[in-house]
């Protein structure tokens, strides 16, 4: 467990300002947009002030996170998308250059698996906590809205009905029903694993990995696809559906696992 501790603060080190980068233009840009647009809803009330009476025509924080759907989806998507090239990269980056990481690696008095392991629960690592980040910005935005609105145009909200005004965050990467949140995850989870066993496919085999490598992902997501098509079957209770869809989903993750373990440990080559 040692070991396998000090390979998971090994990859996070060594991808430490990925992550610094990521959360700084997170900032940037989400408070651009949370700037903007309140000082434009605000230059507007006033503008109305002045013709009739505008008591009821406050805002809250929700509203302005509504209305700023680009601003605050963006950076979102470009983490995401970094996050998902991420995946490919922390495996190519150890066999890139002249001095092959991937041997001192690989050459370590530890479980191989551990190394798989390892960088997987990196990755993790950076999906949570950005994670984690998103929602301790999101309070600290709401005390900036609160110092830019004046009272008289401010309207209360919950913190719940921000993160609801905002699809992305409903929809993806904040949802409100704990279900549905670890649906999500955890099939982000099993796409890594996945990934991370068809790239060991890929080295082991090399050309002809890359065809393994295209076969087992498409069986992953076929298996996938028919456990989430199984409420077109109306004659499934709810709960039947469910048991037989984490069923499918245990079966993909342990194949996933048993042979991405079985190709570090013994195919994979330096």
């Amino acid at each position: 467990m040692n070991r396998y501790l000090k390979l998971v603060h090994l990859e996070v080190h060594r991808s430490r300002y990925m992550l610094f980068v990521l959360m700084a233009l997170t900032v940037i840009i989400q408070l651009i947009g949370l700037v903007k647009t309140t000082r434009l809803r605000v230059n507007e009330l006033s503008e109305i002030a002045g013709l009739q009476d505008s008591a009821h025509l406050k805002f809250s924080f929700a509203d302005v996170i509504g209305a700023s759907q680009f601003w605050f989806g963006l950076p979102i998507l470009i983490s995401g998308t970094v996050l998902g090239l991420y995946v490919f990269f922390i495996w190519y980056r150890d066999w890139i250059g002249r001095d092959k990481f991937a041997y001192r690696m690989f050459i370590l008095p530890t479980a191989r698996r551990n190394v798989y392991l390892a960088k997987a629960s990196a990755i993790f690592i950076f999906v949570f906590a950005m994670v984690a980040f998103q929602l301790l910005l999101l309070l600290a935005e709401r005390e900036l809205f609160n110092q830019l609105v004046p009272s008289e145009y401010k309207m209360s909200s919950v913190f719940a009905e921000a993160v609801a005004s905002n699809q992305l965050f409903d929809d993806i990467l904040l949802p409100l029903d704990f279900m549905q949140f670890l649906v999500y995850y955890g099939l982000g989870i099993l796409a890594v694993f996945a990934i991370f066993t068809a790239v060991l496919l890929e080295r082991s085999y090399r050309w002809y990995g890359i065809v393994y490598a295209i076969l087992y992902l498409a069986a992953c997501g076929g298996a996938i696809g028919f456990a989430a098509s199984l409420s077109y079957y109306g004659y499934l209770y709810p709960r039947e559906m469910a048991v037989i869809r984490i069923g499918i989903y245990l079966v993909v993750m342990g194949v996933t696992l048993v042979l991405g373990f079985r190709l570090v440990s013994k195919k994979i080559t330096v």
